[in-house]
């Protein structure tokens, strides 16, 4: 049985993708791949695209790291922006939409927030055509096995971690590493199967919470004088969206 860890919305939290990061090793998993969001929002978004880099066998194009690279007039995402090298900015305009292949004979496909755009927000509590709309063929993804659609879909993008099955398809949320909005733990999924296998066979996913030390984000986002501090607290400690009242 081949494994493969998926995370996504790293953000610039280090400690939350070190331990992250520890727990996969710790079972033995090679295979990881990134859903998107590696910068912004929390302090070190430089190492968090090394260690992506380093780390990830796939990584697709996240809504931050689309817009990222291009002029802004936040000075928060200025400052976002001076941490990044012009190779790192290359590397993010890059990055592909999506990613499929086949595990255990299901089409699996994988991007940040819908087949249509890195913008699009889709939510568990959506409505079913919505829901349903996951698993649609488009002109942004692969497509790889022609016009048959994707019996599994993962994505990123809403920071809230969920697995559901639609009319025998599945929806999976891998939730947040860096910036978790359900749990103030970081969040991957561990998919099980037989990899790039056409025939039907033994086939998880597993939904993952890992506790890191939040203190020593905060720490280090204060230490570096981040814009928008008290929001990223705020995020950090109660899972609650910088948008909606304490």
């Amino acid at each position: 049985m081949d494994k493969i860890a998926i995370i996504s919305d790293i953000h610039g939290n280090i400690p939350a993708l070190e331990s992250v990061l520890e727990d996969i090793d710790s079972r033995h998993i090679k295979r990881i791949i990134c859903l998107g969001d590696l910068v912004g929002k929390g302090p070190q978004s430089s190492i968090a695209i090394q260690m992506i880099q380093k780390h990830c066998e796939m990584v697709v194009r996240g809504n931050w790291d689309d817009f990222f690279p291009k002029p802004q007039e936040s000075n928060t995402i200025k400052w976002h922006q001076n941490q990044l090298t012009k190779i790192q900015m290359n590397d993010l305009e890059e990055l592909p939409f999506s990613v499929e292949f086949l595990m255990s004979g299901k089409l699996v496909r994988m991007f940040h927030a819908s087949p249509r755009s890195v913008y699009e927000r889709i939510q568990p509590w959506d409505s079913l055509e919505r829901r349903l709309s996951m698993f649609e063929n488009t002109e942004h993804t692969e497509n790889i096995s022609g016009e048959r659609e994707p019996d599994v879909v993962f994505y990123g993008d809403i920071h809230n971690a969920y697995q559901q099955t639609i009319k025998g398809k599945t929806l999976c949320n891998v939730g947040s590493v860096g910036n978790p909005l359900d749990l103030t733990q970081a969040s991957y999924a561990i998919l099980e199967g037989e990899y790039n296998q056409s025939e039907y066979g033994v086939f998880s996913i597993q939904l993952v919470r890992v506790p890191y030390d939040i203190e020593s984000s905060i720490q280090i986002a204060k230490e570096m004088e981040m814009p928008e501090l008290e929001e990223y607290i705020q995020e950090l400690t109660t899972a609650k969206y910088r948008g909606l009242k304490k």
